[in-house]
């Protein structure tokens, strides 16, 4: 599986924005907000992947609850597939612990799936489909990586 891209919790986005672009030299692609996941989205391009920074919009949001307890930092690395339904059935069939039991929409109007941290080692673990999205008309494909979790 290739990744799709990294989470990484943040308090203040602005400010963080500033930091990836500026000082890291990371090509800036924009913001996006996921009311489905309480959070505003910033994009960096990373090589084949991206760097995501997650800010919360609102206090009781997964994001808000991430930083509260381990502050800001890595919140998740996610992994291309393209069928996330596929990719959920074969993870429930290795015994994987899923956090949703149904895909719910991401950023770019892609299709997501957590793993819990439990099964993974420790990471919390994102599957991600892309559906007619800005990245699968750029890659091409139906969601540009292996259905395998």
């Amino acid at each position: 599986m290739e990744i799709d891209h990294i989470g990484i919790a943040v308090r203040d986005l602005q400010a963080q924005i500033a930091l990836y672009r500026d000082r890291l030299g990371l090509r800036f692609e924009g913001v996006e907000e996921v009311p489905a996941q309480k959070v505003r989205v910033a994009f960096f391009a990373a090589g084949g992947a991206r760097v995501e920074l997650l800010e919360s919009t609102a206090p009781d949001g997964p994001i808000a609850r991430h930083i509260e307890r381990r502050g800001e930092g890595l919140h998740h690395v996610a992994y291309r597939v393209a069928d996330i339904r596929a990719a959920m059935a074969e993870a429930r069939a290795q015994g994987m612990e899923l956090v949703d039991q149904e895909p719910r929409p991401g950023a770019h109007g892609a299709l997501v799936c957590f793993l819990h941290p439990r099964s993974t080692g420790g990471v919390l673990t994102e599957l991600v489909q892309h559906v007619g999205s800005e990245w699968q008309r750029e890659h091409g494909g139906p969601g540009g990586g292996a259905s395998r979790p």
